[in-house]
């Protein structure tokens, strides 16, 4: 390794973008294969998206213990505070993962990847940063997670804004004080649930720009002790992390396969749905009965069990059907939903406004705040555009990939559509695979369940690589379309097309229309990856 200059340019085995839960994952498991192999991270911190992630009443949707790296040498040192940990704690856990693995000597920091181009001749990829640092390396893994690159809609105006505003990805790291200000909330997914139920005691007043009500369920969270957690290492841990691999999304609860929900009684289908929100976390989403996700009588039933939960804590009538209408803009489940803690409280204040912009959009921003196309004009001190994500597929187009056809990865993935073989590698890339990204089970799965199996199976795969001599593995076309085909399938056998949801890609204007995610759950993709590797690697092709 060279540095001069406050330059780097060093020539490595395999290079990591990204220094989250995959990044790190990917970082110690590659060093012990005896690979020399470096992180470039955009952030100035690890955590990933818990370097960004710092606004107002950022947490975790997933719940203890299973939110962390279940390498026994991590989780024995380790005890969380809360059920659901939030921004700052998560923080802390990657400072003592940090420690525990030794693994800042081989980060750079501040190191925002802006290129990567395949030299054919030398097997080799070529990684440029924005500020200038270059990487030769063998192995080029993208571990951009599926929220490294946030998006704004053109709004009119919103450079003339004269208060303080900022993207919920981009809060500033000191934080803002609210306490006493107007402030105005734009988009009522994830990030603007959590940012709106944590503001709203504090502001003088609240306006929330909703288009679509979003299916929130309860968090249920709780403070939770080292003693209770060190009794669970000893006993649970690890059959918990086992179990993570045999449920459909990672977690430790399942959907129910077996029975249909038509098949029990309304009184049984009941008791069980009040036994899931009693729990909370994502149980009603995630552990109820299977067959929600592909009949819209199942669904129609669990909508209106939601639809009566959150009424019942609504006080207003307009309200009530702004935010649980009678009719269901969508089947339940099939947009990402949201976990909260006193959300629907909010709208009960007298200090908060609900502004319905699917039936008055945002004209424009102007100096003052925000005007609607009615002609009234909402005056802020502070702007927050929980406006999301170009999400999965963005971290990776966001960088100028180019593979052995020298076409960019973003480019061909928005003409012909994303194309990946088993969500981990794409044809005309060689020696470059990704995790947690398009086509895998990602957004349906907890993060760490997700991004270990296959970080472990890409480790495998290099191990394969080094014991035969090979320098070189690229996924066969013919294999990326059939892996294509299959995503496609079991999304068609679902709910899925019939929400305009950022699974289908469709919050990013221009973006095609098409399942970013396998729906096939983590069990069966687990099957299939193994099944690739027991037939040679089948759908791959290696050269020396």
């Amino acid at each position: 390794m060279t540095t001069t200059n406050n330059s780097v340019n060093i020539d490595i085995d395999a290079l990591v973008i990204g220094a989250g839960f995959g990044g790190v994952h990917q970082l110690y498991n590659l060093r012990n294969l005896g690979l020399t192999t470096k992180i470039f991270e955009a952030g100035s911190d690890f955590g990933g998206i818990w370097y960004w992630n710092c606004y107002p009443g950022a947490r975790v949707d997933s719940d203890l213990p299973i939110y962390q790296l279940s390498m026994p040498q991590l989780y024995k040192g380790w005890n969380y505070k809360e059920k659901f940990p939030g921004w700052r704690e998560l923080r802390e856990y990657f400072h003592h993962v940090d420690k525990v693995l030794d693994l800042s000597k081989d980060v750079y920091f501040d190191s925002r990847v802006k290129e990567a181009v395949w030299d054919e001749k030398e097997h080799k990829w070529t990684v440029v940063t924005e500020d200038g640092k270059v990487a030769r390396a063998r192995f080029l893994m993208l571990c951009t997670g599926i929220g490294s690159k946030y998006y704004v809609p053109d709004f009119k105006g919103l450079s003339s804004f004269k208060g303080i505003c900022h993207h919920t990805a981009r809060w500033p790291q000191e934080g803002v004080d609210v306490k006493g200000k107007r402030v105005g909330v734009i988009g009522t997914g994830a990030t603007g649930v959590q940012v709106i139920q944590e503001v709203a005691p504090d502001v003088s007043h609240l306006t929330v720009f909703q288009r679509t009500p979003n299916m929130a369920l309860p968090m249920q969270q709780e403070q939770v002790t080292p003693e209770m957690q060190e009794k669970m290492k000893r006993d649970l841990y690890p059959v918990l992390f086992r179990r993570c691999r045999q449920t459909f999304g990672g977690f430790t609860y399942d959907l129910v396969q077996d029975k249909s929900a038509l098949d029990v009684s309304p009184e049984e289908r009941r008791v069980y749905w009040e036994t899931l929100w009693e729990q909370g976390g994502f149980r009603f989403w995630l552990a109820n009965y299977g067959d929600m996700f592909s009949n819209q009588k199942v669904n129609d039933e669990c909508y209106a069990f939601w639809r009566e939960k959150v009424r019942d804590r609504l006080k207003d009538e307009k309200m009530k059907e702004k935010l649980a209408p009678m009719v269901a803009p969508h089947p339940i489940g099939c947009k990402r939903p949201s976990l909260e803690q006193r959300y629907y409280e909010v709208y009960n204040q007298p200090n908060v406004t609900l502004v319905d912009i699917s039936d008055t959009p945002i004209e424009e921003i102007t100096p003052k705040g925000v005007k609607t196309k009615d002609g009234t004009e909402y005056e802020f001190d502070v702007l927050v555009l929980a406006t999301g994500f170009d999400i999965v597929t963005g971290g990776i187009t966001a960088i100028d990939v180019k593979g052995t056809d020298g076409k960019a990865i973003g480019d061909k993935w928005k003409t012909d559509g994303v194309h990946t073989y088993i969500g981990m590698s794409t044809a005309t890339y060689p020696n470059m695979f990704f995790l947690y990204g398009p086509q895998g089970p990602t957004s349906f799965s907890n993060g760490p369940s997700c991004a270990e199996l296959q970080s472990e199976w890409i480790v495998n795969c290099i191990k394969y690589m080094l014991d035969k001599g090979y320098t070189r593995i690229e996924a066969d076309k013919e294999a990326e379309k059939q892996w294509r085909e299959r995503v496609l399938s079991f999304n068609d056998q679902t709910l899925f097309p019939l929400a305009k949801s950022w699974y289908m890609g469709a919050n990013i204007p221009g973006k095609k229309i098409e399942p970013l995610n396998f729906t096939g759950g983590i069990p069966f993709y687990t099957k299939f990856c193994n099944e690739v590797v027991n037939d040679g690697y089948r759908g791959f092709d290696f050269a020396k």
